[in-house]
């Protein structure tokens, strides 16, 4: 009797263990990353980092959906500037943004401040909106590449 009683505690602890080893997935813009880093690239952890980031820092202007506010803020969503300006994008992020701009055929003349990020923080949501709303990168941005951009 004494062995089933210890049995049954011994067993429910094995299993409740086993259950915690189970890995959900969740998403963060266009993808399905796993909440156990350890699976993910350094990519896909970048940009679930950089979601958090753009939802705290980055979401009032451009929006959830990255199409910003015509006339105002300029869209991340399909952005060529994105994608044809790379370190300016960095740049703009990092020290802030002042001055025309053409996104997408959309000529803005607006201020964005810098936010205080970190280069790790910079690279992980330029590595977020540059993956995200129909945004492709090669080559992903790293905190390497965000030091190097000088004032």
């Amino acid at each position: 009797m004494k062995k089933t009683a210890l049995f049954i505690p011994l067993a429910l602890l094995l299993l409740a263990c086993n259950n915690s080893e189970k890995k959900e997935s969740i998403k963060i813009g266009a993808f399905k990353v796993s909440e156990t880093e350890k699976e993910q690239t350094p990519l896909q952890a970048s940009i679930e980092r950089g979601g958090l980031v753009y939802t705290d820092f980055c979401m009032q202007c451009h929006l959830a959906n990255g199409k910003g506010v015509p006339g105002n803020f300029p869209p991340l969503a399909g952005s060529n500037w994105l994608k044809e300006k790379r370190t300016e994008s960095i740049h703009g992020v990092k020290f802030g943004q002042k001055g025309e701009i053409e996104v997408n055929g959309v000529t803005y003349n607006g201020v964005m401040m810098p936010m205080g990020l970190s280069n790790e923080e910079i690279a992980d949501v330029m590595n977020y909106v540059m993956n995200s709303w129909g945004n492709t990168q090669d080559k992903m941005v790293t905190e390497t590449e965000v030091a190097k951009i000088e004032k």
